[in-house]
């Protein structure tokens, strides 16, 4: 199976970390978010791992070459030129993944303790073109899912604004994306967007006709780390896991 690392973003939201190194290769626990990622991925049976760069790629590109990961294949996707954003990326990490497999995503900047395996067995069980994890937390923007936890719209609490991919009944659950997802390979065809795009924009499209389900792990770890007082707060929760 083919798993996916975000990590070609500016990073901007982690200065001072970011203005010489991308947020891959800042530092949590003594040793770069991207070590942290890959090495959880290796704990599920992952063939390939494509990770895509852009801001300061060649440190990246350097870190990996001199990592020595078993029975597994990692391959850049290479966006230097152009910064796609996450849709864009995945669009042109397409022709990277083995091909007929799913792809799990995750960025980079997520700490969780998911269990991928439960997260792929329910994406295959549904027969979900894609599956979205999601959970019940603060934030300002929501996906909308109906009683089967098919996606529904999307919204912006603090604006009002609505996005509407299937008709709304005003009792869907408002649950936050966690930046980990699984999609099936024939979503790969039904891209039509071009250049650089946000995934969510192509889920709630695909929406309109395809099976997009949430998958709530609400009551488990996860972390955004992409700011300064995130990343410090995971150091802690870090090391009181290990003590």
């Amino acid at each position: 199976m083919n798993a996916m690392i975000f990590a070609a973003g500016l990073g901007t939201r982690l200065q001072p970390y970011t203005n010489n190194k991308p947020k891959a290769m800042v530092e949590l626990a003594g040793r770069p978010l991207l070590a942290h990622c890959i090495e959880n991925l290796l704990k599920y049976s992952f063939k390939r791992i494509v990770v895509n760069v852009h801001h300061f790629a060649d440190q990246i590109i350097e870190f990996l070459n001199q990592q020595d990961y078993p029975n597994v294949e990692i391959i850049i996707s290479d966006e230097r030129n152009e910064l796609l954003e996450t849709g864009g990326g995945l669009a042109k990490a397409a022709p990277l993944f083995i091909p007929n497999q799913p792809v799990l995503i995750c960025n980079v900047d997520i700490l969780s303790d998911l269990d991928l395996t439960k997260l792929i067995a329910y994406h295959e069980t549904n027969n979900a073109l894609a599956t979205l994890a999601v959970r019940d937390r603060s934030t300002s923007r929501y996906l909308l899912f109906d009683n089967t936890n098919r996606l529904s719209g999307w919204t912006n609490i603090s604006t009002g604004e609505i996005k509407e991919a299937r008709p709304l009944t005003g009792e869907e659950q408002k649950l936050a994306f966690s930046g980990i997802h699984v999609v099936s390979p024939e979503l790969f065809p039904l891209i039509t967007e071009k250049g650089k795009f946000p995934i969510i924009q192509l889920y709630l499209r695909l929406a309109q006709q395809h099976l997009i389900k949430g998958f709530d792990h609400s009551d488990g770890y996860w972390m955004d780390v992409g700011k300064p007082e995130q990343l410090k707060q995971a150091e802690i929760d870090f090391f009181q896991k290990n003590s």
